[in-house]
Protein backbone atom coordinates (compact mmCIF):
# COMPACT_ATOMS: atom_id res chain seq x y z
CA UNK A 1 0.00 0.00 0.00
CA UNK A 2 2.74 2.44 0.92
CA UNK A 3 4.59 1.52 -2.28
CA UNK A 4 1.50 2.46 -4.31
CA UNK A 5 1.32 5.82 -2.53
CA UNK A 6 5.03 6.42 -3.18
CA UNK A 7 4.72 5.50 -6.88
CA UNK A 8 1.71 7.80 -7.28
CA UNK A 9 3.54 10.65 -5.51
CA UNK A 10 6.65 10.14 -7.65
CA UNK A 11 4.58 10.15 -10.86
CA UNK A 12 2.79 13.35 -9.83
CA UNK A 13 6.06 15.05 -8.88
CA UNK A 14 7.57 14.01 -12.22
CA UNK A 15 4.60 15.59 -14.02
CA UNK A 16 5.29 18.80 -12.10
CA UNK A 17 8.89 18.78 -13.38
CA UNK A 18 7.64 18.20 -16.97
CA UNK A 19 5.22 21.09 -16.58
CA UNK A 20 8.06 23.31 -15.35
CA UNK A 21 10.10 22.35 -18.43
CA UNK A 22 7.18 23.41 -20.63
CA UNK A 23 6.77 26.69 -18.78
CA UNK A 24 10.51 27.43 -18.98
CA UNK A 25 10.44 26.80 -22.74
CA UNK A 26 7.82 29.56 -23.08
CA UNK A 27 10.20 32.06 -21.48
CA UNK A 28 12.34 33.17 -24.37
CA UNK A 29 16.02 33.78 -24.19
CA UNK A 30 17.98 35.82 -26.71
CA UNK A 31 18.55 32.74 -28.88
CA UNK A 32 16.14 31.27 -31.38
CA UNK A 33 14.56 27.96 -30.37
CA UNK A 34 11.46 26.34 -31.95
CA UNK A 35 9.85 25.70 -28.53
CA UNK A 36 9.33 29.47 -28.17
CA UNK A 37 6.43 29.14 -30.62
CA UNK A 38 4.87 26.07 -28.93
CA UNK A 39 2.14 28.17 -27.32
CA UNK A 40 1.07 29.76 -30.65
CA UNK A 41 -2.21 28.50 -32.10
CA UNK A 42 -3.46 29.17 -35.62
CA UNK A 43 -7.01 29.10 -36.95
CA UNK A 44 -7.05 26.25 -39.45
CA UNK A 45 -10.38 25.66 -41.22
CA UNK A 46 -12.37 26.89 -38.22
CA UNK A 47 -10.38 25.08 -35.51
CA UNK A 48 -7.49 26.33 -33.37
CA UNK A 49 -4.41 24.21 -34.10
CA UNK A 50 -0.91 24.37 -32.59
CA UNK A 51 1.53 26.09 -34.95
CA UNK A 52 3.72 22.99 -35.26
CA UNK A 53 0.75 21.09 -36.77
CA UNK A 54 0.24 23.54 -39.66
CA UNK A 55 3.84 24.58 -40.34
CA UNK A 56 7.42 23.51 -39.87
CA UNK A 57 9.44 25.61 -37.43
CA UNK A 58 13.22 25.59 -37.90
CA UNK A 59 16.17 27.53 -36.55
CA UNK A 60 17.67 29.52 -39.41
CA UNK A 61 20.52 31.03 -37.40
CA UNK A 62 21.20 31.87 -33.75
CA UNK A 63 18.65 34.70 -33.72
CA UNK A 64 16.11 33.74 -36.41
CA UNK A 65 13.37 31.15 -36.72
CA UNK A 66 12.00 30.11 -40.12
CA UNK A 67 8.34 29.10 -40.20
CA UNK A 68 7.10 27.41 -43.39
CA UNK A 69 3.34 26.73 -43.48
CA UNK A 70 2.39 23.55 -45.31
CA UNK A 71 -0.29 25.40 -47.25
CA UNK A 72 0.53 28.68 -48.99
CA UNK A 73 -2.90 30.10 -48.04
CA UNK A 74 -1.96 29.77 -44.35
CA UNK A 75 0.97 32.24 -44.53
CA UNK A 76 -0.99 35.37 -43.48
CA UNK A 77 -2.88 33.47 -40.73
CA UNK A 78 0.35 32.04 -39.29
CA UNK A 79 2.04 35.45 -39.41
CA UNK A 80 -0.93 37.06 -37.61
CA UNK A 81 -1.01 34.28 -35.00
CA UNK A 82 2.69 34.83 -34.19
CA UNK A 83 2.15 38.60 -33.86
CA UNK A 84 -0.91 38.26 -31.61
CA UNK A 85 0.65 35.56 -29.38
CA UNK A 86 2.06 38.26 -27.04
CA UNK A 87 5.63 36.96 -27.33
CA UNK A 88 7.10 40.28 -28.43
CA UNK A 89 8.00 38.90 -31.86
CA UNK A 90 7.58 40.62 -35.24
CA UNK A 91 7.57 38.09 -38.09
CA UNK A 92 8.59 39.10 -41.61
CA UNK A 93 7.18 37.24 -44.62
CA UNK A 94 9.23 36.50 -47.73
CA UNK A 95 7.09 34.47 -50.13
CA UNK A 96 6.02 31.32 -48.29
CA UNK A 97 8.69 31.60 -45.57
CA UNK A 98 7.98 33.55 -42.39
CA UNK A 99 11.16 34.67 -40.64
CA UNK A 100 10.89 35.44 -36.95
CA UNK A 101 13.90 37.42 -35.70
CA UNK A 102 14.58 37.24 -31.97
CA UNK A 103 15.10 40.75 -30.61
CA UNK A 104 18.02 41.32 -28.28
CA UNK A 105 17.00 41.22 -24.65
CA UNK A 106 17.61 44.34 -22.63
CA UNK A 107 18.81 44.10 -19.03
CA UNK A 108 15.33 45.06 -17.88
CA UNK A 109 13.58 42.33 -19.91
CA UNK A 110 16.16 39.76 -18.76
CA UNK A 111 15.39 40.61 -15.14
CA UNK A 112 11.66 40.39 -15.86
CA UNK A 113 12.11 36.94 -17.43
CA UNK A 114 14.24 35.81 -14.48
CA UNK A 115 11.51 36.96 -12.12
CA UNK A 116 8.98 34.99 -14.21
CA UNK A 117 11.24 31.90 -14.15
CA UNK A 118 11.61 32.14 -10.37
CA UNK A 119 7.85 32.41 -10.02
CA UNK A 120 7.34 29.30 -12.19
CA UNK A 121 9.94 27.43 -10.12
CA UNK A 122 8.26 28.44 -6.86
CA UNK A 123 4.88 27.26 -8.22
CA UNK A 124 6.51 23.92 -9.07
CA UNK A 125 8.00 23.66 -5.55
CA UNK A 126 4.56 24.32 -4.05
CA UNK A 127 3.03 21.65 -6.31
CA UNK A 128 5.67 19.11 -5.19
CA UNK A 129 5.01 19.97 -1.54
CA UNK A 130 1.27 19.56 -2.10
CA UNK A 131 1.92 16.08 -3.49
CA UNK A 132 3.99 15.34 -0.36
CA UNK A 133 1.15 16.55 1.86
CA UNK A 134 -1.39 14.37 0.04
CA UNK A 135 0.86 11.28 0.19
CA UNK A 136 1.59 11.79 3.90
CA UNK A 137 -2.14 12.22 4.51
CA UNK A 138 -2.83 8.92 2.74
CA UNK A 139 -0.17 7.18 4.86
CA UNK A 140 -1.60 8.65 8.08
CA UNK A 141 -5.06 7.45 7.03
CA UNK A 142 -3.68 3.92 6.64
CA UNK A 143 -2.17 4.16 10.12
CA UNK A 144 -5.48 5.39 11.55
CA UNK A 145 -7.28 2.45 9.92
CA UNK A 146 -4.63 0.20 11.53
CA UNK A 147 -3.64 -1.18 8.12
CA UNK A 148 0.03 -0.34 8.73
CA UNK A 149 2.26 -0.07 11.78
CA UNK A 150 3.86 3.11 13.11
CA UNK A 151 7.27 1.93 11.86
CA UNK A 152 5.86 1.50 8.35
CA UNK A 153 4.31 4.97 8.60
CA UNK A 154 7.67 6.52 9.58
CA UNK A 155 9.43 4.66 6.78
CA UNK A 156 6.77 5.78 4.28
CA UNK A 157 6.88 9.45 5.27
CA UNK A 158 10.71 9.37 5.18
CA UNK A 159 10.61 7.95 1.65
CA UNK A 160 8.10 10.61 0.58
CA UNK A 161 10.36 13.32 2.08
CA UNK A 162 13.37 11.96 0.15
CA UNK A 163 11.31 12.07 -3.07
CA UNK A 164 10.28 15.63 -2.28
CA UNK A 165 13.88 16.71 -1.59
CA UNK A 166 15.07 15.08 -4.83
CA UNK A 167 12.43 16.82 -6.95
CA UNK A 168 12.91 20.22 -5.30
CA UNK A 169 16.67 19.92 -5.92
CA UNK A 170 15.89 19.17 -9.58
CA UNK A 171 13.64 22.25 -9.76
CA UNK A 172 16.43 24.39 -8.28
CA UNK A 173 18.92 22.99 -10.82
CA UNK A 174 16.52 23.75 -13.71
CA UNK A 175 15.98 27.29 -12.41
CA UNK A 176 19.71 27.88 -12.08
CA UNK A 177 20.27 26.69 -15.67
CA UNK A 178 17.44 28.91 -16.97
CA UNK A 179 18.77 31.97 -15.11
CA UNK A 180 22.24 31.33 -16.51
CA UNK A 181 20.74 30.97 -19.99
CA UNK A 182 18.81 34.23 -19.60
CA UNK A 183 21.85 36.19 -18.41
CA UNK A 184 24.05 34.96 -21.28
CA UNK A 185 24.35 37.82 -23.73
Amino acid sequence: MINDIQKDAEARMHKTIESLHTNFNKIRTGRAHPSILDAVTVEYYGAQMPLNQVASVNVEDARTLAVVPWEKTMVPKVEKAIMTADLGLNPATAGSVIRVPMPMLTEETRKGYIKQARSEAENARVAVRNVRRDANGDIKALLKEKEISEDEEHGGTDAIQKLTDKHIAEIDKLLEAKEKDLMTV
